[in-house]
Parts: C-alpha cells; sequence; structure tokens
C-alpha cells in the first residue's frame, strides 16, 4: 500500500501524508506538489513514508488562502514564514509589498478587462445598429414588393 493510502498515525506528533490529505481536506498528490514547491516540508519515517508535523495542517490552510488570494507558489513560500499564528500575515514590511504589489497588479488586470470588455461592447453596439439597419430594409423590401 503505497503512502497516500496511510492514515494511521506515524512517530508520536507526527502524521503520515493521508492523515494530513484527511485533515487539510486536499489529495496526497497536492501535499506532494506543495512539498515540490517547496511549501511543505516532509520528514521520513523509517520505513521512507512522509511524516508531517501536526503544524502542517495550519500551514496547508495558510497555502490555501494564499493561492485563493492569486499570489503564486514562489511569493506563497517567501510569505509563509509571515503566515504563523493564525490566519493572515503578520503586518511586517515584506508581507505588506507583497500584497501591495499584488493588489496592483489585479487592479491593472481589472483596468484591462474593462478596455477590453468596452471595446467588444462597442463592437456589439454596431452589430445591434447593422442589424436593425439590415432588417428595416428587409421589411421595406417585403412592403414594396
Amino acid at each position: 500500500m503505497g503512502d497516500a493510502a496511510r492514515t494511521d498515525p506515524g512517530p508520536a506528533g507526527r502524521m503520515r501524508i493521508g492523515e494530513l490529505a484527511r485533515r487539510a481536506g486536499v489529495s496526497a498528490r497536492v501535499l506532494r506538489y506543495y512539498e515540490q514547491r517547496g511549501l511543505l516540508c516532509a520528514g521520513r519515517d523509517a520505513n521512507g513514508y512522509r511524516t508531517y508535523d501536526t503544524d502542517a495542517v495550519e500551514t496547508v490552510t495558510r497555502i490555501r488562502e494564499l493561492l485563493a488570494t492569486g499570489l503564486n507558489t514562489e511569493s506563497i513560500r517567501d510569505l509563509l514564514p509571515c503566515a504563523q499564528g493564525g490566519p493572515g500575515l503578520n503586518p511586517c514590511t515584506f508581507s505588506c509589498g507583497v500584497v501591495e504589489r499584488q493588489m496592483a497588479q489585479l487592479d491593472a488586470e481589472i483596468a484591462e478587462l474593462q478596455q477590453r470588455r468596452a471595446a467588444l461592447g462597442a463592437y456589439a453596439q454596431v452589430m445591434r445598429e447593422r442589424r436593425a439597419q439590415d432588417e428595416a430594409l428587409a421589411a421595406m423590401a417585403l412592403r414594396s414588393g
């Protein structure tokens, strides 16, 4: 049986990947990805199975919260030390800077989307006007014909 299917606890105060996945509400595959990206640290027990400290559940929760903001895994890796002790981030200069930059990036993306929507709206308006003209011409042709 692979380590992803294991849910029995490992050494005292540690859990295997299946147990962490269950407690955190994610798949073992996601946990392996987080580990690969440097977001989560796993130990190994005597038979080579991954083991995690009990605080790994909170770490996974923070990772999920930060991913939901649109931050990439590199930024999250850098921010994780600022994400200890409950929801949110400790308001250090670094974390405030990352958050401000992310918000500025989102503002720029929103502005671009608004411009694209306005351009598309202009196309839609021209199409509606042309359709109305075509329908009017067709109606006149039917009446005179």
